[in-house]
């Protein structure tokens, strides 16, 4: 047994949530870790209309009769109308990243109350913030993670555990988290699941271009770069063509209006689902060091379990 409140909240048998993944986290990705027992999820805004959510999520529904979630991240559009259709569907899970989530959670408890709510904090206040607004977890995404990150630069190890005194909410850790090891680790730290992005990428269900996981096995944990520190919104991603303009561009000062183009949405579709590595970015934590094959995501957790089981083992030979 590994249960935690995370598994009783959104009734899921392990407490292992896949991130929303930007353009890759869709059907086949989420059904697949459903169906493994932890929460697959869908990305709803970078899917080019509310009826592609609706399609997305019947898919899921046909693959998998157990519990997903969809990811409504702030930033690429207007979410109401993807929300009306998740709730449609019968979504009672949804997860929110990227900025205030206020809005958007009176927007769902105005119309289905009771629907789990969980949201992606950087620090402690947001987490308690988002607590008082009626959060059912927190997702806590450390320095260490890939993709958008706060701007304290506090790795996993270090705000866990802070997050986890300071609300009663179920805490989820990301950043950084690849195995089973880093799920114990995030459990002996006070967490009750975790997340992970970069490690779900480097799966054979995820729809993300071969270079690109290639990319993640060839990439050690020291080589991951930061773009986006000069307009305030700092994000972990490998290092490409598309990654080095950014940086290049920053380093002699662009202006938010020549940034834009460089850091689009496209931009990181090119190089995610195209594979034009060159041309734009893709996010990757630093767990990506220990990434070294495509299993399918049952095989993955089957390994995370035994991990997980491998290092309580250890623990109790040292007498912990």
């Amino acid at each position: 047994m590994l249960r935690t409140r995370l598994c009783d909240l959104l009734s899921i048998q392990y407490p292992i949530i896949q991130g929303g993944l930007a353009y890759l986290a869709l059907a086949d990705l989420c059904a697949a870790v459903s169906e493994a027992g932890g929460l697959g999820q869908i990305t709803a805004a970078t899917l080019g209309d509310p009826e592609a959510l609706r399609a997305e999520i019947r898919k899921v529904k046909a693959r998998t009769g157990k519990p997903f979630g969809v990811n409504f991240a702030m930033g690429y559009r207007t979410l109401e109308a993807y929300i009306d259709v998740a709730l449609e569907e019968g979504v009672r899970i949804v997860t929110i990243t990227g900025g205030n989530p206020e809005p958007y959670m009176k927007y769902i408890d105005a119309r289905v109350p009771g629907v789990k709510k969980i949201i992606l904090v950087a620090g402690v206040r947001a987490a308690q913030k988002a607590e008082s607004l009626g959060a059912d977890a927190v997702i806590a995404v450390g320095y260490d993670g890939g993709g958008h990150l706060g701007k304290d630069d506090v790795g996993t190890m270090a705000l866990i555990p802070r997050i986890v005194e300071s609300v009663k909410i179920p805490v989820v850790a990301s950043g950084g988290i690849v195995d089973g090891r880093g799920l114990v680790a995030a459990l002996a730290l006070g967490a009750d699941g975790i997340e992970m992005g970069t490690r779900f990428v480097a799966v054979q269900e995820c729809p993300a271009h071969e270079n690109y996981k290639r990319l993640l096995l060839e990439t050690r944990e020291n080589e991951t770069v930061i773009m986006e520190r000069s307009i305030g919104r700092p994000a972990r991603v490998l290092k490409t063509g598309g990654a080095e303009r950014v940086l290049e561009a920053e380093a002699r000062g662009a202006t938010l209006e020549e940034l834009l183009p460089l850091i689009s949405g496209q931009v990181n579709a090119k190089a995610a689902v195209e594979g034009k590595l060159d041309e734009g970015f893709v996010y990757a934590g630093q767990g990506v060091g220990l990434i070294r094959d495509i299993p399918t995501v049952a095989e993955l957790f089957g390994r995370i379990l035994a991990e997980a089981r491998a290092v309580g083992e250890r623990m109790r030979a040292l007498g912990v």
